[in-house]
C-alpha cells in the first residue's frame, strides 16, 4: 500500500542534517518538501520526483487537505514517499497529522526527527535556552494560532522566568511586547533572529521596551525566530570571548 517517512531537515544549514535523514532522502521514491527546507537537500534523493507543497508569504502551493492526499496517492503508485519538512515535524511542524492520515489510508509509517530551530538557531548566536543561574527551564510557544491569534501560553509564560521561545511570531511581536511590559519586565533581553543557520542569517538584540525599533531599522521579517529571556544576555559574553580571543592570536602572529 505504500509507506510514508516524515523527515526534519534541521533549521536551515544543510549540514545540520541528520545520517538517518540522508538515508531515508537516499531511499525515496517521492519527496513532498517545505518552503523552509534548503533546496540543496533534495541532492540527496536525484531519483525521486521532487514537489514543493510548501508556503510563502501566505501563498500556499497545496492545503494541507491536498497534501494529505498527495501522500497517500503517491505513496500508492511510487511506492515510498519522504515529507521533508524544516527543523523538526513535531514542533509545530504537523507532521502527526500528516502520519495519522497517512496509516488510517494503509500506508506504514515512520518518522526522523530533526533539529529544532527552536534551539539550534539561538545556539548559532550564542544563546543557549537555559543556564545555570538565568533559566532553569525554557517555552517553546507558537506565536499564531489557528485562529490566526496570539497563543494564550505566551502570557502565562510572561509571567513565569523561564526562556521563552517564540515561533511564527513576528506578526504578534507588539503584543508579545505589551504582555511583557504589563509583567513589569521592559528591561529584559530579547533577541530576534531571522533566517537562523543560513548564509543570510540577521539578528537584532535588544531590550523588551526597545525591540520594536531594532526590528525596524533592521528590517528583519519572518522567518524568523523570538528569543526572550536573560540568556540573551549570554551572546554578548560570547562575542566578547571571541574578540579577546582573536586579538590575541593577532598578537603572537609574526610581523
Amino acid at each position: 500500500m505504500g509507506f510514508l517517512t516524515v523527515v526534519g531537515a534541521g533549521p536551515g544549514d544543510v549540514e545540520l542534517i541528520t545520517l538517518k535523514a540522508i538515508k531515508a532522502l537516499q531511499g525515496a521514491d517521492v519527496v513532498l518538501y517545505d518552503a523552509l527546507v534548503n533546496p540543496e537537500l533534495l541532492e540527496y534523493a536525484p531519483q525521486a520526483e521532487h514537489i514543493f507543497v510548501g508556503k510563502r508569504k501566505g501563498c500556499y502551493a497545496y492545503r494541507q487537505e491536498q497534501i494529505n492526499e498527495l501522500i497517500v496517492s503517491r505513496a500508492r503508485s511510487h511506492r515510498h514517499v519522504v515529507r521533508l519538512k524544516g527543523g523538526d515535524p513535531f514542533v509545530f511542524g504537523r507532521g502527526a497529522e500528516e502520519m495519522e492520515f497517512a496509516a488510517a489510508h494503509g500506508l506504514t509509517v515512520d518518522m526522523v526527527p530533526g533539529i529544532s530551530s527552536s534551539t539550534a538557531v539561538p545556539a548559532y548566536q550564542g544563546i543557549p535556552v537555559t543556564k545555570r543561574g538565568s533559566s532553569e527551564s525554557f517555552w517553546v510557544i507558537t506565536g499564531t494560532t489557528k485562529e490566526h491569534k496570539l497563543s494564550n501560553d505566551v502570557a502565562l509564560a510572561a509571567q513565569s522566568e523561564a526562556t521563552v521561545i517564540i515561533l511564527m511570531g513576528m506578526s504578534k511581536l507588539s503584543e508579545i511586547v505589551t504582555l511583557y511590559k504589563k509583567q513589569g519586565k521592559s528591561d529584559l533581553p530579547i533577541g530576534v533572529i531571522q533566517n537562523g543557520t543560513c548564509w543570510d542569517e540577521k539578528i537584532g538584540v535588544a531590550t523588551v521596551a526597545t525591540i520594536e525599533e531594532v526590528v525596524r531599522k533592521r528590517q528583519l521579517a519572518n522567518p524568523a525566530i523570538i528569543v526572550i529571556g536573560e540568556v540573551v544576555a549570554h551572546r554578548k559574553i560570547m562575542i566578547q570571548l571571541a574578540e579577546n580571543h582573536r586579538s590575541k592570536l593577532e598578537a603572537l602572529s609574526p610581523v
